[in-house]
């Protein structure tokens, strides 16, 4: 007699919902979580016996009907969301496979952070991730990489600090994997995953170069090639210190009629000062646009005095250079592509100067010194000679490898050459192999 297979037992996860929501209900009806659970388990005991079952077969009967009904449920939203996707191809194995590894995250915007989801994001943030500035909602954000996280949790730094006696730091064991500890970040809103607004829209003029503009995925996931961005800001000393100052100077401003009359007279002349150097400023912005005007005519395109003092750039780089001809967008575009171009012409000639170096070492001549050749009868005589190929490259990291060159005779047997051949160590090193962590 084939007997019924058990249904799906719940998860950690699950029973701690079900825990939750049996407290919250007996919190509304005004009860405590142990009077609850006895008024559940009599009502229970009244069903069973009602239906001429035992309590736990008429509990096993209704985890089955649940786990049914979920079923159901899955399958035809899966149905529904098929039909709306792709209604006339069938989805791939890989593709389904692919959304089962998925982790989705749901965000709880309710409550305080989690105390070791704060200790992870204080830890984080002071660790190398890499991390690169963009746009979020028009407010400068840190953004990194899912798995430059996932690498500094997976480390003995981390192991070390989690250790602590009086540390938050969730610790690593096979249970709890780098990343279950990585999801407290969003389950608290410390850390979200963003992704680039439209990377092939046209990019503004005022955009800084290298800044993506972002957005927040409804879909929190865990994926190393993720992007995530810190809404966490740790408490900085610096903006503590700022904050006492102005509250100082306002104070001290406030109480300027019983300051010293020396102090008060030299603080009139400062303060002229800075009013002679602001009209100053404004005069010189004046006398450069008449200048512009004057010389647009006469020698265009026209000329301007500080040509950046009106830029997105530093305050020395605004009156470097002191002069210079007007440009438009266009020239501007020509210009860079005609370094771009250059320099992409001095690597192709380099690049060649290297292979035509590289083939003139290779090659040799059959009647080098100590080799006799015979091809008449088919005989080598090769005497072992030791040679070396010196690089006249620029001074970079170079090895000495041996190597073996086998050249045979007319017999069959082969003789070994042992050579001394120095070449560079191309190997890219770890850091060189992760630059291409953003890439736009």
């Amino acid at each position: 007699m084939a007997t019924e297979a058990p249904p799906m037992q719940a998860t950690p996860q699950q029973v701690e919902q079900m825990r939750l929501a049996m407290a919250a209900e007996a919190k509304k009806r005004g009860m405590t979580f142990e009077q609850f659970q006895a008024q559940q388990k009599a009502a229970i005991e009244k069903e069973a016996e009602a239906a001429g079952l035992t309590p736990q077969e008429f509990v096993a009967q209704l985890r089955a009907r649940a786990f049914a009904d979920m079923q159901r449920k899955q399958q035809a939203a899966q149905q529904q969301q098929d039909g709306q996707t792709q209604p006339n191809s069938p989805t791939s194995p890989q593709a389904s496979q692919q959304q089962q590894q998925q982790q989705r995250i749901p965000v709880n915007t309710s409550g305080t952070p989690d105390p070791k989801a704060l200790a992870l994001a204080q830890w984080l943030r002071g660790q190398e991730l890499k991390t690169r500035t963009c746009i979020l909602g028009g407010q400068r954000k840190d953004m990194f990489r899912v798995k430059r996280a996932l690498r500094a949790i997976n480390s003995p730094a981390y192991e070390k600090a989690s250790s602590k006696a009086n540390t938050d730091l969730p610790k690593l064991t096979p249970e709890f994997p780098a990343e279950e500890i990585l999801k407290l970040l969003p389950l608290s809103l410390l850390a979200l995953r963003v992704s680039q607004v439209d990377p092939d829209a046209p990019k503004s003029k005022k955009r800084v170069k290298g800044q993506w503009t972002v957005r927040v995925e409804q879909q929190q996931e865990i994926s190393p090639d993720l992007h995530y961005v810190f809404l966490y800001e740790a408490p900085n000393w610096k903006t503590k210190f700022y904050a006492a100052g102005a509250v100082i100077l306002v104070f001290a401003v406030i109480l300027f009629p019983l300051w010293p009359l020396k102090l008060r007279i030299g603080v009139w002349y400062l303060s002229m000062g800075m009013l002679g150097l602001i009209g100053l400023f404004f005069a010189m912005a004046l006398f450069r646009l008449l200048l512009f005007v004057g010389t647009v005519f006469t020698v265009p395109p026209g000329l301007w005095l500080y040509p950046n003092l009106f830029e997105d750039v530093g305050f020395f780089d605004s009156f470097r250079p002191a002069w210079g001809w007007h440009e438009t967008t266009e020239d501007k575009k020509r210009a860079r592509k005609a370094k771009r171009a250059a320099r992409e012409a001095k690597a192709k000639a380099k690049a060649a100067k290297n292979a035509t170096q590289a083939q003139a070492t290779v090659q040799h001549d059959h009647s080098h010194d100590g080799h006799d050749h015979d091809h008449a009868g088919h005989t080598h005589a090769v005497a072992q000679d030791e040679y070396e190929i010196e690089s006249n490259e620029e001074s970079e990291e170079e090895e000495e490898v041996p190597t073996n060159i086998t050249v045979a005779d007319a017999s069959g047997a082969s003789v070994n050459i042992a050579t001394g051949i120095k070449r560079r160590d191309l190997r890219p090193t770890v850091d060189d192999a992760d630059d291409d962590d953003f890439v736009e």
